[in-house]
């Protein structure tokens, strides 16, 4: 039988690291740029992640949040004030400490204007964000104080794969500050759930979601909650955190307020963040071999029309025709807002256009001639099908087929990683097991979520995670409390945690 051929070179089989560097060369999302670790994200790419902010800010006002800005350059005295914090992100920190060039003797710039307090280009804005807490709040009238903003940080990080883990990257980071502790407590699990929501909403991703464990927390944070995914090559990508500081930030930042009997007390605060890493699990979550698969919801286009025109006297025609399509098409109604419709209208052969929009992942193709124009049939093509499968549908009725052919796609593919998910999810009790399902060359039963009882003992999670690089994702808040035995020790343990590989 002769090898299908593909779009996409290596495919995920073959190599699955190079089969999601070609994956965003072929759709065109991002390459990198002349800065070490950055990349550019190119209008497909940001086209993703402006749906992602927008779907998401409206989940964020929903829930009383505004959104605001604050500066870029976190002076360092502020980021040693709380210090778990610039422990944890202290070989993260690109580091300002001049403000201007000069001319040096041989001609050449160099730095010159030494700072009298060095600048951090923001890792995150726990700090100054708490400066302007500090100010804002006066009394328990104050509060709660819920805060977003969208932005860009950086961490200096030495291995880069983009969307992944780049050394500057997009994101929001929420920040918002309470008078109780059962209110910030709150707080952190609603914008988990929000995040958790989105993800299978929009994204068409199954979450787990749970609380991380002491050494995995967020520097300086009481508890660490996050959403974790399952990728296609079974390893897990934390998609979302969401963080309970307690008061220690607020003590670090002098966060107080007057409460309702007069006294002075500490605010209790959270913090939350989504990063343009979700683009990088979309990819890796739903893609094929012959490119990108988008969830409908998060397209940036829902439907490409592709005039198939043979010869300069039936182009007026088709294009003419193409474009009342689009028009009527576009006053269609899909979650809220008219259907997304390019026309393609560039000067190439048919099938190679239809290749650049799969490669693109846009849900649906349709390639219009002077054949479907006179018979006034029309054929799609999903984008989650093979490529040469072809759906017929009257003219008459194409509106309605598109809605809901939109619909079934945004759920099977929910489905579909919802079930690889669950098939590569397995109870473990034995260490032998554990270390064979990491470590077992048969890569068809091996790997995944192994969900092993734990007896909380760091000693052990560490030692997993230097000599399997398999690491505690989180501790699941799906699953009952279940007595049972600590694979690693043999001691009781009160429930299962999450054990995988990961990005």
């Amino acid at each position: 039988m002769a090898k299908t051929k593909n779009a996409i070179t290596p495919t995920r089989e073959e190599n699955y690291p190079e089969w999601y560097q070609s994956i965003l060369k072929a759709a065109d999302l991002a390459e990198h740029s002349p800065v070490r670790g950055c990349m550019v994200i190119k209008p497909w790419g940001y086209a993703l992640w402006e749906n992602i902010q927008k779907r998401l800010d409206a989940k964020f006002k929903e829930t009383g949040h505004q959104n605001a800005y604050f500066p870029l350059f976190i002076p360092l005295s502020f980021l040693e004030k709380e210090a778990e914090h610039v422990e944890g992100f202290a070989k993260e920190c690109a580091v300002v400490t001049h403000h201007r060039l000069e001319k040096g003797k041989d001609g050449k710039l160099v730095p010159a204007g030494e700072l009298e307090e060095p600048l951090i280009v923001r890792p995150t804005s726990e700090m100054i964000i708490g400066h302007s807490f500090a100010k804002w709040v006066e009394s328990y009238r104050d509060l709660p104080l819920l805060i977003n903003q969208w932005c860009n940080v950086v961490r200096w990080e030495m291995r880069t794969r983009m969307f992944l883990r780049t050394a500057e990257f997009l994101w929001q980071e929420g920040h918002t500050a309470h008078a109780t502790r059962e209110e910030a407590e709150l707080e952190t699990k609603t914008m988990l759930r929000v995040y958790s929501d989105f993800a299978r909403q929009y994204l068409a991703i199954p979450v787990i979601s749970g609380e991380k464990t002491e050494s995995e927390r967020f520097p300086g944070a009481v508890h660490t909650y996050c959403i974790e995914a399952m990728m296609q090559d079974r390893k897990a990508l934390q998609a979302g955190t969401s963080h309970f500081l307690g008061q220690n930030f607020a003590r670090s930042c002098g966060i107080e307020f007057q409460s309702v009997s007069g006294e002075r007390e500490y605010a209790w605060t959270t913090s939350w963040g989504v990063t343009t890493r979700l683009i990088g699990a979309l990819i890796m979550v739903h893609s094929d071999d012959d490119g990108l698969v988008l969830p409908p919801k998060i397209a940036p286009s829902h439907v490409v029309l592709i005039p198939i025109i043979h010869n300069a006297d039936t182009k007026e025609a088709v294009m003419g025709y193409v474009n009342q399509l689009a028009q009527e098409l576009r006053s269609c109604i899909y979650d809220g807002e008219g259907l997304k419709v390019v026309v393609d209208g560039r000067d190439l052969r048919g099938g190679e256009k239809s290749w650049s929009w799969i490669k693109k992942g846009v849900p649906l193709r349709i390639e219009i001639g002077l054949r479907e124009i006179e018979a006034a049939q029309l054929g799609l093509m999903r984008r989650d099908r093979p490529h040469k499968e072809v759906i017929s549908c009257p003219r008459d009725q194409l509106k309605e087929r598109i809605l809901r052919t939109l619909e079934e796609m945004q759920n099977q593919l929910l489905e579909k990683a919802t079930s690889f998910r669950d098939v590569h999810t397995r109870k473990i009790d034995r260490k032998e097991e554990f270390i064979e399902f990491f470590q077992g060359k048969d890569e068809e039963i091996s790997g995944g979520f192994a969900l092993c009882h734990w007896n909380g003992d760091p000693s052990f999670e560490k030692e997993v995670k230097e000599t399997l690089n398999v690491t505690i994702r989180c501790i699941p808040d799906h699953l009952p409390l279940e007595a049972g035995k600590c694979i690693f020790s043999g001691e009781k343990s009160s429930r299962r945690v999450l054990f995988a590989k990961s990005y």
